[in-house]
């Protein structure tokens, strides 16, 4: 069914504004009409505070926990920034260990850090076993265990002026075997006296000659040298309380072509002219000397059970330990040997001695190492008893090093 809106009331006019004088205020009322209310704006709403009945128990109020309760924060990673952006800064790797050579055995095998051969099981050997020097062309020396002993005991120091060609020194020291530490005392003493020996011995061009007392002259420097080294055996005794070391010893000081030679002991000095006599320098403080002064003859004294029972030595308890010394003229082109016991056993006598030192010259040539090196091989050849000690210097050269 269709139905048809009903019609639109009539607007009320429009009220004068005269009217508005006696127009009744708000809220009043006039004859029997209703007063007319005017609606109040709410006000924003507020959030309020939430009703707490008494008999409600308040919430637990959470307290603040203590600073560092769960154990301390963690550290930042250290960052060390040089050049570049700021990034990831991983562990930096370890080091790798290098790896060490520890040398070569004679089968080619490698040596571990104990001293064993990786290969064949041998142990490595003492590098105090062989000892090589030469701090010139002219002035060489070995020392070498030689085969029967299983240390070394002797020992050398060698010296060559690099400022004042022509002057040398050359010690050799044996130490005594039936004495502890002789090892340690034979090198303490060959290096005390070598550092005496280097001294400078001359404050003028003019050589030196034997009426020279001060003590700077080659003589005094000598028996200075034997005194340091005596000081120096004391020395270790001292550094091993229970010990008792003690050496032979034999110096030489070489300037302007003299030779002045001291020894304690029975460890020798030798003169092999190119051409001339041969000469053994030194006098043996040993029981073998004795009897040979005595009227024995050399071969069979030395030969002797007491051969090699010495009477004078470097030590606490020798009785002696000044040196003797002599002065020789090595200017003529030669070789001043200067070796221990181990060496002269096998050819005691100068000219004996001479021969062997021609022969392995010929066959290796005139470096003062190779034919210090043939010498020592030539007493090991011959039974190498005891340890072996040659130092060499070759006398007649020209300043400049080569060979006389």
């Amino acid at each position: 069914m269709t139905t048809t809106p009903p019609p639109s009331p009539t607007p009320p006019a429009a009220p004068d504004a005269s009217d508005n004088l006696d127009a009744t205020p708000p809220g009043a009322t006039t004859g029997d009409s209703e007063p007319e209310v005017t609606p109040l704006t709410p006000p924003d709403p507020v959030e309020a505070e939430p009703e707490v009945s008494p008999l409600t128990p308040p919430d637990p109020v959470e307290e603040e926990p203590e600073p560092f309760s769960d154990g301390p924060p963690p550290l930042p990673a250290p960052m060390l920034l040089l050049d570049g952006q700021l990034g990831d800064h991983p562990d930096p790797p370890a080091p790798s260990e290098e790896e060490v050579d520890h040398g070569t055995c004679s089968c080619g095998g490698a040596y571990d850090a104990d001293g064993w051969c990786t290969e064949c099981g041998a142990r490595k050997p003492d590098p105090r076993h062989h000892v090589t020097d030469q701090p010139s062309p002219l002035l060489a020396g070995v020392c070498d265990r030689g085969i029967r002993h299983s240390d070394n005991e002797d020992a050398m120091a060698l010296w060559a002026d690099e400022e004042s060609p022509g002057r040398f020194a050359l010690v050799v020291c044996d130490g005594v075997t039936t004495a502890t530490r002789s090892a340690e005392a034979s090198l303490a003493a060959a290096e005390a006296a070598v550092g005496v020996l280097a001294r400078s011995t001359s404050t003028s061009t003019e050589p030196r000659t034997d009426t020279d007392t001060d003590a700077d002259a080659p003589s005094a420097l000598v028996i200075a040298a034997t005194a340091a080294a005596a000081a120096a055996v004391d020395q270790v005794g001292r550094d091993f309380p229970d010990a008792a070391p003690s050496c032979t010893y034999v110096a030489a000081l070489v300037e302007d072509g003299r030779a002045t030679v001291g020894s304690v002991g029975d460890s020798r000095a030798y003169w092999f002219p190119d051409d001339g006599e041969p000469l053994r320098l030194t006098s043996d403080d040993s029981m073998a000397e004795e009897q040979y002064r005595a009227g024995l003859d050399r071969a069979t004294a030395e030969a002797g059970p007491l051969a090699h029972t010495i009477t004078r030595w470097l030590g606490d308890d020798s009785p002696d330990q000044s040196p003797e010394v002599t002065d020789q003229d090595v200017s003529a082109p030669g070789w001043l040997l200067l070796c221990s016991d181990g060496l002269w056993n096998y050819a005691s006598e100068p000219h004996d001695l001479r021969a062997v030192v021609r022969q392995e010259e010929l066959r290796v040539g005139r470096d003062p190492l190779d034919l210090a090196q043939a010498l020592v091989a030539w007493a090991n050849g011959n039974g190498g008893a005891d340890n072996i000690t040659a130092a060499l210097l070759r006398t007649g050269a020209g300043q400049d090093g080569t060979h006389g």
